[in-house]
C-alpha cells in the first residue's frame, strides 16, 4: 500500500499545481511528448486568479498550500538551478519558510511528553509563539538560574506530526526522483535520487532538537575563539528530542539594515566577518552551520555576530575541503589548470575527459567574473556557471557538496546585502590563502605521514581477526560452491509474498493514474467545448 499511497499523494501534488497554475508556466520546450500530453489535460483547472499573477508567486503559492515538506523540497532546489533550471530557481529562492502558529496549547503539551515535566515547573513564564517555521515554532519564555536570576531565554518547539507528515510526503518525493532518473536520461548525471536521500537526512537530523543542541554545542567550542562571531548557550536540562531552550539574544536582525546603522553597526566590516567566519567554518572545522539566512543571523550589542537556528549543519571530510580550498584559491589567483587538477584529482570530472579542455571550460567562466567590478563578482554567478559546463564534461552531482553549494550562495548574498559593493573572493583571500598554506604544503605532507602510520598500526592490531574472518569466509565459499546458495522456508515465503504484494500494489496504482487521467481528459474536454 506504500507504492499506492505515493502515486495518490503525487496525483494530489499535481492538482494543487494545476489549480494554482504552476502547470501553465511550465515550458512545453524539451518536454517528453507524454509530459506535454498531460499539461496540456491540466491547464484548464487552473483558477482564473492564478492565471494572473507572476509565475514565483503562483510556485509560492501552490508549495505553501502543500505544507511544510514541500516548503522545504523547494528551499533545497532553489540552489540548484542546473535541476530546475535558472527560472525557477529565481522563483524558489523568494519561498520564505514561514508556516501559521499552533496553539500554545499544543506547544505545552509537546513539552510535558518531551522533558516529561510541566511548562510551570520548567519556565517561569512562557509567552506566545513569535516564529513559525515548516518544522517548529519559538515561543519566548523565563527561567531562574542556579543564582536566582531570572533569564530570558528562546524555546524552540517541534511541529505536532510534523515527522509523519514528511514520511508520507518523502514517498511522493521518490517517486518523482525515480521516475525521472528513469525516463530522463539526461537527467541521470544528477542524480536526483541521492538529492532526494539528501533531503531526508537532513530534515530527519533537523526534526530532532537534541542535534540541534549538540551541534550549537560543538560550534561554540570550535569557534571560542573566533573574532566577532559567537552562538547561542544551550540549556541543557529543558532540552529534548521535540525541545531546545536556549539564550535569548538581544541583538539586531541582519535583516534590518536601518536597525543595524542605528545601533552604529559597521556594515562593511560585518560583512567581512561573515564571510570569513563562514570560511572558517568550512576549512578549518569542517563543520558549518547550513541555514545562515538573515533571519537566523543577529548582532548583539558587542558587535558580535549570533548565529541561531543550527538545524541544518554541514559537514566536510579533509578531501573535500583541499578540494575547496585548491577550487577557491585557483579562482582568486587565476590559476586554472589547478583549479582543473582539483576537479580530476577529486573524481568530479571522468577521467577519459581532458584536463587542458576542461581548463579552459574553467577560464572561460573566471576571466569574465575578474573583469568585473567587485559589487558584480559573485559566487552565486560562478556556481551557476559551473553548473552549464557540467553536463558537457559529465560531472555528477556530488551530494556531499550540496549544503555547502547552497550555504555559499546564501551567506554571500547576506555579505552584499550589508555591502553592495562587497569583494567576494578579496574577503575569502585571507583564510583560504591562510589554510591552503597551513594544510596544502609541508605541514600536510607530516599530516599525512603521521595519519598513515596511524593506519598502519590499526591494521596491525587488526591482522588476527582479519586472518580468522578470511578463513570463515573461504570455508562458506567452499561449502557454497558445493552446495549451491539456498534460502530456508520461511526467507524464500517472506520473498514470494513481498513481490505479491510489490505486483497487486503497483498494478492498481497504475490503474488507478490511467482512470484518473481519463476522467481529467474527459472533463478538460467539456471545459474546451464549453
Amino acid at each position: 500500500m506504500g507504492a499506492l499511497r505515493s502515486y495518490l499523494n503525487l496525483l494530489g501534488v499535481g492538482w494543487v499545481l494545476a489549480r494554482e497554475g504552476v502547470i501553465n508556466a511550465l515550458p512545453s520546450e524539451g518536454l517528453p511528448a507524454y509530459a506535454r500530453l498531460v499539461k496540456a489535460l491540466l491547464v484548464p483547472f487552473a483558477r482564473p486568479s492564478a492565471r494572473k499573477k507572476d509565475r514565483s508567486d503562483r510556485l509560492s503559492k501552490a508549495i505553501s498550500r502543500l505544507g511544510p515538506s514541500y516548503v522545504k523540497m523547494g528551499q533545497f532546489l532553489a540552489t540548484r538551478p542546473d535541476v530546475v533550471g535558472d527560472g525557477f530557481a529565481n522563483d524558489l529562492a523568494q519561498l520564505q519558510d514561514r508556516m501559521p502558529f499552533f496553539s500554545v496549547g499544543a506547544s505545552k503539551a509537546t513539552i510535558r511528553n518531551s522533558l516529561g515535566r510541566p511548562v510551570e515547573e520548567l519556565y517561569t513564564s512562557f509567552g506566545d509563539p513569535i516564529a513559525a517555521a515548516s518544522i517548529a515554532q519559538v515561543h519566548p519564555a523565563e527561567v531562574v538560574d542556579r543564582d536566582g536570576r531570572r533569564q530570558k531565554v528562546a524555546v524552540k518547539v517541534i511541529r505536532p506530526g510534523i515527522r509523519q507528515r514528511f514520511q508520507e510526503d518523502l514517498g511522493a518525493m521518490y517517486l518523482v526522483s525515480r521516475m525521472q532518473e528513469r525516463f530522463i536520461r539526461s537527467s541521470r548525471r544528477l542524480r536526483p535520487v541521492d538529492i532526494t536521500r539528501t533531503l531526508e537526512q537532513t530534515t530527519k537530523i533537523e526534526m530532532d532538537l537534541r542535534l540541534e543542541a549538540a551541534a550549537i554545542s560543538e560550534m561554540t567550542e570550535n569557534t571560542a575563539e573566533d573574532p566577532g562571531f559567537r552562538l547561542p548557550k544551550v540549556d541543557w536540562e529543558r532540552t529534548g528530542r521535540d525541545v531546545v531552550t536556549m539564550e535569548w539574544i538581544d541583538g539586531v536582525k541582519m535583516s534590518d539594515l536601518e536597525g543595524l546603522k542605528k545601533a552604529g553597526h559597521n556594515l562593511e566590516e560585518l560583512a567581512v566577518t561573515l564571510i570569513q567566519s563562514f570560511l572558517r567554518h568550512t576549512l578549518r572545522d569542517g563543520f558549518f552551520h547550513a541555514d545562515m539566512h538573515p533571519g537566523n543571523l543577529f548582532v548583539d550589542n558587542e558587535g558580535m555576530i549570533v548565529a541561531v537556528d543550527m538545524g541544518i549543519v554541514g559537514r566536510l571530510g579533509k578531501k573535500e575541503r583541499r578540494v575547496l580550498a585548491e577550487i577557491l584559491y585557483g579562482f582568486i589567483t587565476r590559476d586554472y589548470m589547478r583549479v582543473a587538477e582539483a576537479h580530476f584529482e577529486a573524481g568530479y570530472v571522468p577521467s577519459h575527459h581532458n584536463k587542458a579542455s576542461f581548463a579552459q571550460a574553467i577560464r572561460a567562466i573566471g576571466e569574465p567574473i575578474h573583469g568585473q567590478s567587485a559589487e558584480t563578482i559573485s559566487m552565486g554567478k560562478l556556481l551557476t556557471l559551473l553548473f552549464e559546463i557540467t553536463e558537457i564534461f559529465e560531472m555528477s552531482t556530488q551530494t556531499q557538496l550540496i549544503n555547502l553549494q547552497k550555504t555559499m550562495v546564501v551567506v554571500e548574498g547576506v555579505s552584499r546585502m550589508l555591502d553592495p559593493h562587497f569583494n567576494m573572493w578579496k574577503a575569502s583571500e585571507p583564510v583560504v590563502g591562510k589554510w591552503i598554506e597551513e594544510n596544502l604544503g609541508p605541514k600536510r605532507v607530516l599530516a599525512d605521514m603521521r595519519e598513515g602510520m596511524h593506519a598502519v598500526l590499526k591494521i596491525a592490531e587488526a591482522i588476527p581477526e582479519i586472518a580468522d574472518k578470511t578463513e570463515k569466509f573461504h570455508n562458506e565459499i567452499i561449502a557454497m560452491s558445493e552446495k549451491g546458495l539456498r534460502f530456508d522456508e520461511g526467507t524464500a515465503e517472506a520473498i514470494g509474498r513481498a513481490e505479491a504484494r510489490h505486483t497487486r500494489s503497483g498494478r492498481v496504482a497504475l490503474w488507478l493514474i490511467a482512470a484518473v487521467m481519463i476522467y481529467l481528459g474527459i472533463v478538460a474536454s467539456f471545459v474546451w467545448l464549453g
